[in-house]
């Protein structure tokens, strides 16, 4: 593993990457040979905390930064950056749901090395659902915040996706296409959408200086095509966490809809449902104190040996 001193920032002159929040940050191999990046904080003892951002068009850590804050010096916490974001490695190709599955077991297994409370948002809870789906016992509780899978919309199969994917990384045309997509006015008006009030301008600086890095636009290509979407997500992969305790926070979403996130949790009684009224999919953002509350009361109502 790499250790690394760093300081919060966006981008330096030279326009390469700075970090997503003030802590140290490392770096492990995946059973893939991927370079991936995370953020640690394990001064203090307790059962560790993982924290797994979104996927769009420029995420990274950054996007939970509010919540490693809140929790570093009183437990073990970890952020890290899914390949193909942030300070990991780019690559032109490999990117699919069961990749980042398998991403996240290896962290879990070598890097986090114990049974930790994991919180991810949007489209990260179904890579969190299909590594947990396979390793339980790696989890003790998730809470997913945002969570796609539960939408009115079924996303189009891989077949279509394929199609799609092809379309979008035409030579000469899938660089323009995502330089439109990374733009400032761009970005400012997509994360703005996820603020109920004006966006943090910290969080945009940081978005874009993480779309402008090398190879940044491969990993959001794909996405756009909808290949890292799990068509039936409730049942193939949310459906088999039968055991872990998990906690949906959602309210509203500008992209997706929780249309079926109620009768899933009526279904589930190991499932429950905040919706910290109002939010747009980033809580912790805006309502850090009411989010903060509602975590610690359900992880204490969730204790391993309760």
């Amino acid at each position: 593993m790499l250790t690394q001193a760093v300081t919060s920032g966006s981008a330096d002159a030279s326009g390469l990457l700075g970090e997503a929040m003030d802590a140290p940050r490392e770096e492990f191999l995946n059973d893939e040979g991927w370079r991936v990046a995370y953020y640690a904080d394990t001064a203090a003892p307790g059962r560790p905390l993982v924290l797994v951002h979104s996927v769009n068009a420029a995420p990274s850590s950054f996007e939970v930064k509010p919540l490693f804050e809140q929790y570093r010096g009183s437990r073990p916490v970890y952020s890290l950056d899914l390949p193909g974001f942030g300070h990991s490695e780019r690559r032109a190709q490999g990117y699919t749901p069961e990749f980042y599955a398998r991403t996240l077991v290896a962290f879990l297994e070598r890097v986090v090395g114990a049974p930790a409370d994991l919180i991810a948002l949007s489209l990260g809870c179904e890579f969190v659902a299909r590594a947990l789906s396979t390793r339980p016992m790696l989890a003790n509780s998730l809470v997913c915040i945002a969570p796609t899978g539960f939408s009115a919309r079924t996303p189009f199969g891989p077949p279509v996706g394929r199609v799609v994917h092809r379309i979008l990384t035409i030579p000469g045309l899938s660089q323009g296409l995502f330089n439109l997509v990374a733009s400032r006015r761009s970005i400012r008006y997509y994360l703005g959408q996820s603020f109920v009030g004006d966006p943090v301008p910290e969080t945009l600086a940081y978005a874009y200086a993480t779309a402008h890095q090398p190879g940044a636009r491969h990993a959001p290509l794909v996405f756009l095509s909808m290949q890292l979407f799990t068509p039936q997500a409730r049942s193939e992969l949310y459906g088999t966490l039968t055991d872990l305790p998990v906690l949906a926070i959602a309210d509203q979403d500008p992209y997706i809809d929780f249309a079926h996130l109620d009768d899933f949790v009526a279904s589930h009684p190991n499932w429950s449902r905040e919706r910290l009224e109002p939010n747009m999919g980033l809580p912790h953002w805006e309502r850090l104190s009411e989010t903060v509350g509602v975590l610690d009361a359900f992880w204490a109502s969730h204790q391993p040996d309760a």
